[in-house]
């Protein structure tokens, strides 16, 4: 008799949480835990800041003892942080007392909604309210009461969506003894398990000054607020309501367009509908959706050959993103939402959209549809994205996602022409290898189908895999990974900067901590490397980067000098600049980099980085400088000038980037936004402006203004110009 192997996935993922601990609880450590105490019917909540309502003094164990992540792991914090939590039937309220014995040294300079808080005091939590250690809300404050916030998921890098807005209100107050807050949560805002009476929380707080950072659970240096598996327990919570779950917020637009083929006085109204299906899922409907009120890219000149990135800026395609996240930092993008209602960077109308996401038992489930609107050059689309992970062990899930794009109407001859993608990807991960370190193993693939391709594309040449480990420490760090991308991968809803290649890429570094350093935080050396070839094993592109030094001063400084070795190979020639041409064949060449970025929370900051060395066929020089003044709290003015002065056999050039930027906030929910832009490439001067004044959470009135010039042969002329009032409202059931 034969015996014959058995093999399944089962049992190759159960032997490998086996060796590696990935379903093993995160420690042996007690989490800490808080106590929801409940309000009486008669309890008045004012929200100004000031624990003064005597409710607040029924929370007999508030959280405390917060332990040091920074400077110094495990310390007792240097000032007291309290945290008590009650609630209604309705509301989530947080009360927060910050004590600081140098109340002058408190900062809090930013007031914009979900602005950067890098330079101000922070006090920021999250609420894992399925209990399930892989994903949570997060929020954030500062002694000026900003709102900001994000949905939180656990993956490759940190998997922070700071783009979703939900809808809370926070107020702050100072005073001798420090700064205090008050936060309400409408459980309206949150999905969640009604079955569970115990959420996970975490809080960090950051003081500024000091650069110190102290948390309330999982403060080690590889833990953190961002691994929600690290949180505490909230428990004692019974009885909460997201009443019908129904918010409706409708929206009406007047605007004003003029541009070479004349102008136009448009007004439009639409609205968006969200139903909570469940109370894990949510489910979104936008009608006639219009995007006046988002702030304009930002200008770059592309040096190279391929397609720069641009992240997303649209609230509908933001919101509840993070289930769409696909294998990580491993490049493959089988679902890239720009695709959808913009060409060329402009934008196509959008008829109307679906979605639905959210969490059901173990998954997670996404559901995008969206069909964009026929105009003089682009046909009627209709786009579908479908995403389900499942997950399983304490922090890993296996996931599938589909999208379709069909060109062109269903009821009109030809035929609406489909292209599809299909993508599956594991991500295992466990906090406790080795006891408490961090460990990842990613794997992917996709594949696609596009009758606009040749018939003569096969499987392999439409498809895309790739494997990844990654160790992401502190002191130690490495990852290494493999890709393959087939020669004519072009997802019809993703993003693809690059194809026919296979690319080896491993990383190491090494960031010890001095001891009792007086000026000195942390040192870093790193090495990566990259080996890409073509299908056939040809050599195209290896890149050997050494980070010589960089050094993170205890002031929040930092400072760094890196080195490249950079090989390509190029099959046919590269039009780098009108009229210059950089040949076909062999081209290595290396370039030093020195960078300094003084710390955030001086009312004069800023970064400044060179680089120098050779480029293609000749050399660069090349600069970046940001500088940033806060005169007054609310107030910002920033200035970024970016240049390439690029000397080459075939040609000199010189490539510039000005941006200007003013902020003023008048408070956290009324500010104004301004931009200018230019770059010598275009030659076209951009400015945008927006007024923005929150009515109230989830309701807002926005003035936007936008202005284009262009410089030709010495002579400006407007290409175009815009103003839009635009004003929204939601309402609750």
């Amino acid at each position: 008799m034969r015996l014959r192997p058995v093999f399944s996935l089962r049992s190759a993922l159960i032997g490998l949480s086996a060796t590696l601990g990935l379903g093993a609880a995160q420690s042996d450590r007690a989490r800490p835990e808080i106590r929801a105490i409940r309000l009486a019917d008669d309890d008045d909540v004012r929200l100004d800041g000031r624990l003064d309502e005597s409710f607040w003094q029924l929370v007999s164990a508030p959280a405390t003892n917060f332990l040091q992540q920074e400077p110094v792991e495990g310390a007792a914090a240097t000032e007291s942080t309290e945290v008590r939590i009650v609630y209604d039937e309705n509301n989530l309220y947080l009360g927060v007392r910050l004590i600081d014995s140098e109340p002058g040294g408190i900062i809090g300079n930013q007031k914009q909604r979900d602005g950067s808080l890098r330079g101000d005091d922070r006090f920021m939590f999250i609420l894992d309210t399925f209990l399930d250690g892989r994903s949570a809300y997060f929020f954030e404050t500062n002694p000026a009461g900003l709102m900001g916030d994000g949905l939180l998921q656990v993956g490759s890098g940190r998997g922070l969506n700071k783009s979703w807005d939900g809808i809370w209100e926070a107020r702050a107050a100072r005073d001798d003894d420090g700064w205090s807050v008050e936060i309400e949560i409408p459980f309206r805002t949150l999905n969640f398990d009604p079955g569970k009476d115990s959420w996970g929380i975490d809080f960090q707080r950051t003081i500024r000054r000091k650069q110190e950072e102290t948390l309330w659970s999982g403060f080690r240096i590889n833990e953190g607020l961002f691994l929600p598996v690290n949180a505490g327990r909230l428990v004692g919570l019974e009885g909460m309501t997201q009443g019908l779950g129904l918010e409706v917020t409708p929206y009406g637009l007047a605007s004003h367009r003029k541009d070479e083929e004349g102008s136009e006085t448009p007004a439009d109204a639409g609205f968006d509908l969200n139903y909570s299906v469940t109370p894990g899922l949510r489910a979104a409907v936008t009608v006639n959706t219009d995007f006046a009120e988002v702030e304009v890219d930002q200008r770059r000149v592309n040096l190279t050959r391929f397609p720069l990135f641009f992240p997303e800026r649209r609230d509908f395609f933001l919101e509840g993103s993070n289930v769409y996240r696909f294998a990580g930092a491993n490049g493959a993008f089988p679902y890239f939402s720009r695709r959808i209602g913009l060409v060329g960077g402009s934008p196509i109308p959008i008829v109307f959209g679906a979605r639905l996401n959210g969490r059901s038992g173990r998954f997670d489930i996404g559901l995008l549809q969206v069909r964009t609107a026929e105009d003089e050059d682009n046909p009627v689309e209709d786009f579908t994205v479908a995403r389900v992970k499942r997950n399983f062990f304490a922090q890993s899930s296996f996931g599938v996602i589909y999208t379709r794009r069909a060109t062109g109407a269903i009821d009109q001859e030809p035929s609406p022409e489909v292209r599809q993608t299909l993508g599956v990807d594991l991500d295992l991960l466990t906090a406790n290898f080795l006891g408490d370190k961090n460990l990842q193993f990613e794997a992917f693939a996709v594949v696609h189908t596009d009758p606009f391709q040749p018939a003569e594309a096969d499987l392999n040449d439409r498809s895309v895999r790739g494997v990844r480990i990654n160790f992401p420490n502190d002191r130690w760090r490495g990852h290494a990974s493999y890709r393959q991308f087939g020669a004519n991968y072009d997802p019809a809803v993703g993003f693809n900067a690059r194809n026919g290649f296979r690319r080896f890429q491993p990383s190491f570094a090494f960031s010890p901590r001095p001891a009792d350093s007086e000026w000195v935080r942390q040192f870093e050396w790193e090495v990566y490397f990259e080996h890409l070839t073509d299908l056939d094993n040809k050599l195209l592109t290896r890149v050997t980067r050494a980070d010589l030094v960089n050094i993170r001063f205890n002031s929040g400084d930092e400072a760094s000098v890196r080195f490249q070795n950079r090989f390509e190979f190029l099959d046919e020639p590269f039009e780098i600049e009108d009229g210059i041409i950089i040949p076909a064949g062999d081209h290595e060449f290396n370039d030093v980099t020195v960078e300094f970025e003084a710390a955030s929370q001086r009312r004069v900051a800023g970064e400044v980085a060179m680089t120098r060395g050779g480029f293609w066929s000749g050399t660069r020089t090349g600069w970046e400088t940001e500088l940033v003044v806060r005169p007054i709290p609310g107030v910002l003015i920033g200035t970024e000038w970016e240049r390439d002065d690029v000397s080459l056999p075939e040609g000199d050039f010189v490539a510039t980037v000005f941006r200007q930027r003013g902020e003023w906030q008048l408070s956290p929910w009324i500010s104004t936004t301004a931009v200018v832009q230019y770059d010598n490439v275009s030659k076209i001067t951009g400015l945008y402006a927006r007024f923005h004044w929150i009515l109230k959470p989830g309701s807002d009135l926005f003035v936007v203004y936008s202005h284009n010039w262009q410089t030709l042969e010495a002579r400006t002329f407007t290409l175009e110009r815009s103003a839009t009032t635009k004003i929204n409202y939601t309402h609750r059931f």
